[in-house]
């Protein structure tokens, strides 16, 4: 998480950073949501530092009470996921009429600010991280919980190059508490996003029922990006750019990129099929495609390493002092032998 916090001695912000939530104490700004403010806390009791999500609503009050039932809703979906590519959930409450998240602290960026760096993956990077990401979705999704947002701005990149999936304030989950009536009529079309525009799934541009497959679209969409360093689709105009969601496919990513390989190039656009029967049936099963993507490249690269090092011997072996000796000896054993028959030859004659 990046630091853009600046304040000044006598601002709110200022004051809040005085602030303890719960137990917690905070510190700087840490991040900027729809929904409120990250902050990094600590944590007194266990002593670790930790990531604080305040709520708040901003000036309009009009949707308040949609969007304090999605910050809800984030607790409740991530809380009940304990998976190392999920962000965890440490505590949620509503004290002193502050409604907080307490999150692990994450080092690193999101993916949407790597990408604006200009940040290249490289091929077996995206497949990993990816494949990771996949495999959290998975997980998700046998626990009921459907993430519905996945964006490179959900996708929070470490250091060690692992991935953790965050945000998941618009996910569906068993004890969800958004209104279902309400929720559907949530599409593009009306100018009401339940999703980001440009990882949507078309069932979700349509405003139709969505289940797990319309992640792994969103997932496939992301890979894409990563791959190619463009969206598959792009229009200013947000009703054209769900009209191309919906009804355009788009180029395979080895057409973007000649670097990338035709079975990488599938596993995208399968993951992207319009149809959510034409997807893969699961989250699970784009995993399992990536991780043998993954494993036919190490074999293939153990491949080229040994016969590489079998060259290199024999290259070795011809060029050694103890070869050429060996020669030598044969060569002046077959002379020897010529001499002394040449020798007999003459003495007879």
């Amino acid at each position: 998480m990046q630091n853009n916090f600046i304040s000044t001695p006598n601002s709110p912000a200022a004051a809040l950073l005085t602030k303890r939530v719960g137990r917690f104490y905070l510190s700087e700004r840490i991040g900027m949501g729809s929904n409120g403010a990250v902050y990094r806390g600590h944590d007194p009791v266990i002593d670790r530092d930790v990531a604080i999500k305040i709520f708040s609503a901003g000036n309009n009050a009009a949707d308040k009470k949609q969007r304090e039932q999605q910050f809800i809703n984030e607790a409740r979906a991530a809380g009940r996921l304990s998976h190392p590519n999920i962000v965890t959930i440490f505590d949620a409450s509503s004290e002193g009429g502050t409604t907080f998240i307490a999150m692990e602290f994450l080092q690193g960026k999101d993916l949407r600010h790597l990408l604006a760096e200009n940040k290249q993956f490289d091929i077996i990077e995206t497949a990993t991280i990816v494949q990771k990401i996949a495999e959290a979705l998975s997980y998700a999704h046998a626990n009921g919980v459907i993430h519905r947002d996945i964006k490179p701005a959900n996708i929070f990149v470490l250091p060690s190059q692992q991935p953790k999936v965050v945000d998941f304030g618009i996910a569906r989950a068993p004890n969800r508490v958004l209104d279902e009536t309400r929720e559907q009529a949530h599409t593009l079309f009306n100018n009401n996003i339940m999703g980001t525009p440009n990882y949507m799934s078309p069932e979700q541009a349509n405003g139709k029922q969505v289940n797990a497959l319309t992640d792994v679209y969103s997932l496939g969409a992301v890979m894409y990006e990563m791959l190619t360093g463009q969206k598959p689709f792009q229009a200013q105009d947000v009703d054209k750019l769900l009209q191309q969601i919906v009804s355009k496919p788009p180029k395979y990513p080895s057409e973007v990129c000649a670097n990338i390989p035709d079975s990488l190039s599938k596993i995208v656009m399968k993951a992207m099929q319009k149809d959510p029967s034409a997807r893969y049936e699961s989250a699970a099963d784009m995993s399992l495609a990536l991780e043998k993507f993954l494993e036919r490249d190490k074999k293939l690269k153990r491949k080229r390493q040994k016969q590489g090092s079998t060259n290199d011997t024999q290259t070795d072996e011809d060029r050694s002092p103890s070869s050429w000796l060996s020669w030598l000896a044969v060569i002046l054993a077959v002379l020897a032998v010529a001499a002394y028959v040449f020798h007999k030859s003459q003495t007879v004659a």
